[in-house]
């Protein structure tokens, strides 16, 4: 054993769960889990014993198996699911398991019989992402099994996954027809578009930001034009890295049109190339290019924005296109600061990350202390502090956040990105629930393709008691982003009106949908409970609610105002507190 007493050593790690356990164990407990052991005893238990794996740990519905090769790791898994595939053929939809798979190949450490280290934790966020009934493998584990498995792989690119350092890039097994497509949205009744994320043609990985930050403020832009339907950013970025179908993308978005192109940064000369491509017929409208200085930066995007709003709604008038354009700011350095945090936060769920983002926005403030847009992504940092528990001085941030807020409404009256989140952070973080709603309300009146302002919008709507404007906010806001990675928040958001409406199965429902990808979300955890129990199925609350307790032992029905938002309406926290406290939930 090296010196130290570590033991190390290299292993195909497999990591599995059950995607949306919680949905059917609270549809029909006792009949799931004896599905899940039949499953495991006849299939998922002998595949792992003859490929020569060694079961870790089991977590209820999930495993951690180690293999001594990556080829029988994924042998073992492509087997497995190809089997569970045939085992569902006649089984209705939403009721099946189906298991998800993450194999990394990795350093692991030896604790007795358990193994830890990040090429276990890789594997398991891994699993995440993999589609129900699909196979995620990392760029290590790939280059291993390479024409040896008889299966065909397509490339995730580079995906930041939860507590890991570093993107990893990330390979799908393709499955034949075992995985389904994802369905195709309607089209809206109005001109449609999608705007993929941008090449990186600096020859400088670390100028991806600006390239994505390019492609931001074009979307921002689209999106301020009324008689368009804009899909959101982060459900276009999920294409990032990958080689596309255009027609494909145009199903899965639900729109007519899709931008592609690239940008190239090189020392004070910028270029940006752009084609528009019909997603319906996969036809090439236009395709053009943009050159100038970096000075130019707002200039260049707004010409990109002139060709695709001339060639997809050319009624439009001029005058409409000279309203939407917008210049930030007059600092190029303060823009690059602003872009270099906007990137950083997309990490939703790392502190650390948070932490980066807020630095270098306070830069930008710095640099340029009227730049609306960058007050308003500080403020939003607050914001995903509170909600992540993450708030070490209460008082100190809560009140840095107030002012960020307001400063970045006074500058950003016209801007909806600053009036929404500003908005929010005032309604949630700082409690003044009338003042952020009415921000919001501005918001989405100055751009309605703006899905985080449905979403905010949504939130609010409920905490003012108006459910049925919720739902009809948050429905609008999933269509704008039907890719979002926020999804599990837009879905807890809906599971809490219908709770209020009383249609308590529907807001377990969605509330389950949210813990499917997201199964430590504490506010989807609280409001799963929360309707089980005035549901009358107290063994489903019980379970949802020591989740919960797990991860926040300090919760109890006399804080739980601290832990919800600022409900207006007495009834509201009363009823939420009598279901948590059924759920048992201590005073």
């Amino acid at each position: 054993m090296p010196s130290g007493g570590v033991e190390r050593k290299l292993a195909a790690i497999l990591a599995a769960d059950v995607a949306g356990y919680s949905r059917l164990i609270g549809l029909d407990e006792e009949g799931t889990l004896a599905r899940l052991k039949s499953h495991r005893r006849e299939l998922i238990d002998p595949k792992i014993a003859e490929h020569r794996g060694r079961i870790v740990k089991t977590t209820g519905d999930g495993l951690l198996v180690e293999f001594g090769s990556v080829v029988d790791a994924v042998r073992c898994a492509v087997e497995a699911q190809r089997r569970m595939g045939e085992r569902n053929a006649d089984v209705p939809a939403d009721k099946r398991i189906e298991f998800r798979i993450g194999i990394n190949l990795g350093d692991i450490i030896i604790d007795g019989d358990d193994i830890l280290g990040d090429g276990v934790n890789i594997a398991a966020r891994l699993e995440g992402i993999a589609e129900p009934g699909g196979i995620c493998l990392s760029d290590d584990a790939h280059r291993q099994v390479q024409g040896k498995v008889g299966v065909e792989f397509a490339d995730m690119g580079e995906q930041s996954l939860k507590n890991i350092a570093k993107p990893i890039r990330a390979y799908r097994v393709r499955l034949g027809e075992s995985a389904a497509p994802r369905p195709a949205l309607a089209l809206p009744d109005k001109p449609s578009i999608a705007v993929l994320p941008f090449r990186n043609m600096s020859g400088d990985p670390e100028q991806e930001y600006f390239a994505d930050g390019i492609v931001e403020e074009i979307i921002t832009a689209l999106s301020r034009f009324r008689q368009l339907f804009v899909i959101a950013r982060n459900s276009s970025f999920t294409y990032k890295g990958k080689a596309v179908d255009i027609k494909q993308v145009g199903r899965e978005l639900g729109v007519r049109y899709v931008l592609e192109g690239s940008v190239r940064k090189a020392s004070n000369r910028l270029r940006i190339t752009g084609q528009l491509v019909d997603a319906a017929t996969g036809a090439h409208l236009w395709a053009d290019r943009f050159d100038g200085g970096l000075e130019d930066v707002f200039e260049l995007q707004d010409r990109v924005t002139e060709r695709v709003v001339g060639a997809v709604a050319p009624t439009l008038e001029l005058a409409e296109m000279d309203r939407v354009k917008r210049k930030p700011t007059d600092s190029i350095d303060a823009y690059d600061y602003f872009l270099r945090g906007l990137a950083i936060q997309y990490q939703f769920g790392n502190r650390e990350a948070n932490a980066e983002a807020l630095r270098l926005l306070g830069r930008a403030i710095e640099l340029d202390p009227d730049f609306g847009s960058a007050y308003a992504l500080a403020a939003g940092c607050y914001a995903i502090s509170k909600v992540n528990g993450w708030l070490a001085n209460p008082a100190h941030e809560i009140a840095v956040a107030e002012k960020l807020a307001r400063r970045a409404a006074e500058l950003g009256k016209g801007d909806a990105v600053a009036l929404s989140a500003s908005g929010y952070v005032l309604a949630y973080v700082v409690r003044d629930l009338e003042t952020g709603a009415a921000f919001i309300d501005r918001a989405l009146a100055l751009n309605p393709n703006r899905a985080m302002a449905w979403h905010h919008g949504g939130w609010t709507k409920t905490w003012l008691g108006e459910p049925d404007a919720a739902i009809e906010r948050l429905a609008h806001g999933m269509r704008l982003s039907p890719l979002d990675p926020r999804m599990p928040g837009m879905q807890t958001a809906m599971a809490h009106p219908y709770f209020f409406q009383g249609r308590y199965d529907e807001a377990s429902s969605w509330a389950a949908m949210a813990l499917q990808d997201a199964p430590d979300w504490q506010p989807a955890l609280h409001i799963n409970a929360a309707s089980h129990a005035l549901a009358g199925r107290s063994e489903a609350a019980r379970k949802a609610l020591a989740r919960s307790r797990e991860l926040n032992p300090a919760l109890r029905v006399s804080n739980l105002r601290d832990v919800l938002g600022p409900y207006r309406r007495p009834e509201d926290i009363a009823r939420y507190q009598e279901g948590l406290r059924k759920a048992g939930l201590p005073e």
